[in-house]
């Protein structure tokens, strides 16, 4: 691996002018192919195996075009204080609003509340639901513009409006700002950790290119192969963040190769053979995290995941050649300002920070562990009383408008009416259809914890219908998913009795079953991915313990990043510093993307400190030395790494919406959670308590596994060469 690498860097060095216009070549024609491709489809998020998933298809089979996904909007009219909408002049204004908002040119109703029924009984709320003919994502700004003016135009009648619902979906976009921020704090971090703008910059350059590659090849494909708008969130996120940690990495080591006194080609050759084969093995377990998403059974989940592998994938290949090729044209560029214009630097012997923090743990390592164990242990014990959930509109903060109509609605018809429950009956073996649903909707109604149940609605065959029943508490109140439950548990006497079968689904029973598959898959998915990392891992170090180690700590740092936010998120200890406004269940997918995510950048930081104290064990120092010896190397970047992705994540926690609050805070804890308190902590202490007996692997695990010289040893066996020869040859062809 080793050498094989050391040539591709070596080549991508010498032949630097084609490495540069084969990736020009390739961003230009993935480029063409997003622009000329269709555009991408609207999202279908779909949920196989579970019951609301499965009521949702029959009401699409049975109820065509019924289930079409139109985007809507519920406007909320509150009168004044002391005063009812039903009053005259109120009445009217409702009316006149109404009116104006059913002639927009995309909508294709508008329902009068007087006539819909969509009246409190005390007389002082009401709402008109608007239907448009396109989906969210396709209403012009003409539409929004027109629903805003209605609303107002009511609003100066006195009355006051909200509204939500789809149509007030304003696409995000947000996060761009937050990547413009993440991207100047690495810029920043990089210029202080190299010294120089040219070393800073080259990784944040390679970086953007490699996600431009990946973002345009999703864009072609997007329409070909199914994939949304939002599949690419994720590809994006990741591949800015390992393409610089990669590029950072790859840069270091070449300073390092120059600092002792090799020619810039060989230089570049040995940076990418030794950095460049941890790129690959680090890039390898993120890409098994990735592709893992698949168990969850989520078929958007599986997508994201995988174009986030194939984006990590293009991040190794940049690293792996056109950073060297990138060095070839500036070779002394990167070097510190001492350094640049003799092109000669040498090795210092000094201790550095990383050296000085390796002696002191080494000196204490068992206080260091049980600091840190008990302190990550302490963190992740809220993390058993964790409740999942899909927080819709009463997430949002009281400055939106959709977070006052859902306040408004829940006062005025109560807590349950934003998340009914939908009843699909299915009467096909019923001898009486008309009957049999009757009976299920009586039986529904009675049920402790319903408050109305609307009249069933049926289908023109005449076998199926579909009714709405309310509950008493709210969408995300966990009375309403202990209610689901009992309408599902009490199932089978009433189906019996009728020759009906039902089953229940709606935005609330459908976040409720997202929620407890989520839950359920995620032991699966940590065994798949953290046993399959482990395996690899075992390749690499060659060591029975060390992979065992790096598995335990990451769950550990896991366990404790998930323990914050349910302490901030969910019990609300801190919610106010941070903007959040209503605290309540975790979003469900937060936890796998959790894991997915920190997993990976774990792995980074593991294989890049760890494989440096591998290199140095196996070229005979001892334990102790190597564990110094790689922080000496190691523990900058590492930290440099870990920086810019804590800022990078954290830059999310200043925006509005609390979801991207929730996954800004809870990847940024757990990075540093991981990085600071696990590989440069719990790591360098376990390693000191075990001595030689941290790279033990029994001889039969040893005659089975696959070799591959990661830490290039194959490459300190050359022989040398004549450095100053060497540095002239190659620097000739930069100067014409």
């Amino acid at each position: 691996m080793a050498t094989f690498l050391y040539r591709v860097g070596r080549l991508a060095f010498r032949r630097r002018w084609y490495v540069a216009l084969v990736w020009a070549a390739v961003l230009a024609a993935v480029g063409l192919g997003a622009l000329k491709a269709p555009g991408a489809a609207d999202e279908e998020f779909s949920m196989p195996g579970i019951e609301s998933q499965k009521a949702f298809d029959l009401m699409e089979q049975r109820f065509p075009g019924a289930t079409a996904d139109g985007a809507t909007a519920r406007v909320v009219f509150i009168a004044p204080s002391g005063e009812k909408v039903t009053a005259t002049e109120n009445k009217q204004a409702v009316e006149e609003t109404v009116a104006e908002l059913g002639n927009g040119t995309q909508v294709a109703s508008a329902v009068d509340p007087f006539q819909a029924k969509a009246v409190s009984k005390d007389g002082t709320t009401a709402y008109a639901t608007v239907t448009y003919k396109v989906a969210a994502t396709d209403l012009t700004d003409a539409s929004k513009s027109h629903l805003e003016k209605a609303i107002d135009d009511a609003r100066d009648a006195g009355l006051t409006v909200e509204a939500g619902g789809s149509a007030m979906d304003d696409g995000g976009g947000a996060g761009g700002i937050a990547e413009v921020i993440g991207i100047a704090v690495a810029a920043v971090v990089l210029l202080v950790t190299f010294g120089s703008l040219a070393a800073a910059g080259l990784p944040l350059l390679t970086a953007l290119i490699g996600v431009g590659v990946s973002m345009a090849t999703i864009m072609a494909l997007s329409h070909a192969l199914g994939l949304s708008t939002t599949t690419g969130t994720l590809a994006m996120m990741l591949g800015l963040a390992v393409g610089i940690d990669y590029a950072l990495f790859v840069v270091s080591r070449y300073r390092e190769e120059r600092a002792r006194g090799r020619a810039p080609q060989e230089a570049a050759g040995m940076a990418v053979g030794t950095a460049g084969s941890a790129v690959v093995f680090a890039g390898l377990t993120v890409v098994i995290a990735l592709a893992g998403l698949a168990v969850v059974g989520i078929p958007m989940l599986t997508k994201m995941g995988l174009a986030a592998a194939g984006a990590v994938v293009v991040a190794v290949l940049i690293a792996l050649t056109l950073v060297p090729a990138f060095l070839g044209f500036w070779p002394n560029a990167v070097l510190k300002r001492k350094a640049r214009k003799s092109g000669r630097v040498e090795e210092s012997a000094e201790d550095n920070g990383g050296t000085r923090w390796a002696r002191f743990v080494l000196r204490r390592p068992l206080p260091v562990l049980l600091l840190g164990v008990v302190g990550l242990g302490a963190l992740a014990v809220p993390m058993t009383n964790l409740q999942l959930g899909m927080p819709g509109d009463e997430a949002k903060p009281t400055s939106a408008t959709e977070r006052r109509a859902y306040d408004a609605l829940a006062e005025g018809f109560g807590p349950g009416f934003n998340g009914p429950l939908t009843i699909v009956v299915d009467a096909k073996g019923a001898d009486d259809p008309k009957g049999a649903a009757a009976t299920i909707g009586k039986e529904i109604g009675a049920t402790e914890g319903v408050v109305s149940v609307s009249p069933a609605r049926f289908n023109d065959a005449g076998d199926t219908a579909v009714f709405s029943a309310v509950p008493s508490t709210a969408p995300t109140d966990e009375k309403t998913k202990d209610l689901v439950t009992t309408i599902r548990d009490e199932r089978p006497g009433v189906e019996s009795e009728t020759g009906a079968t039902f089953e229940v689904t709606g935005t609330t029973a459908l976040n409720i079953d997202i929620s407890d598959k989520v839950q359920a898959a995620l032991v699966p998915y940590l065994i798949v991915v953290v046993g399959l990392a482990i395996v690899l891992l075992l390749v690499v170090f060659r060591s029975l313990l060390v992979p065992l180690k790096a598995a335990l700590g990451f769950l550990l740092s896991v366990l404790a990043s998930l323990g914050t936010v349910v302490v901030v998120f969910q019990q609300g200890h801190g919610a106010g510093l941070l903007g959040v406004e209503q605290t309540g269940p975790i979003m469900s997918l937060m936890p796998i993307f959790l894991v997915g995510i920190v997993f990976g950048l774990a792995m980074d930081y593991e294989v890049f400190l760890v494989s440096r104290m591998r290199e140095a064990y196996v070229h005979g120092d001892s334990p102790a030395e190597a564990v110094t010896s790689g922080f000496r190397h190691s523990a900058r970047v590492v930290v440099a790494a870990a920086l810019i992705m804590i800022a990078v994540f954290a830059g999310f926690v200043g925006e509005s919406d609390s979801m991207i609050k929730m996954i800004g805070f809870g990847l940024a804890s757990a990075v540093l959670f991981d990085a600071f308190v696990v590989r440069m902590a719990i790591v360098p202490a376990v390693l000191a308590l075990l001595g030689d007996r941290a790279w033990w692997l029994p001889k039969w695990l040893d005659r089975i596994l696959p070799r591959v010289d990661v830490e290039g040893e194959a490459l300190s066996r050359r022989p040398e060469t004549d450095h100053a020869a060497a540095d002239r040859a190659d620097l000739e062809p930069a100067r014409t």
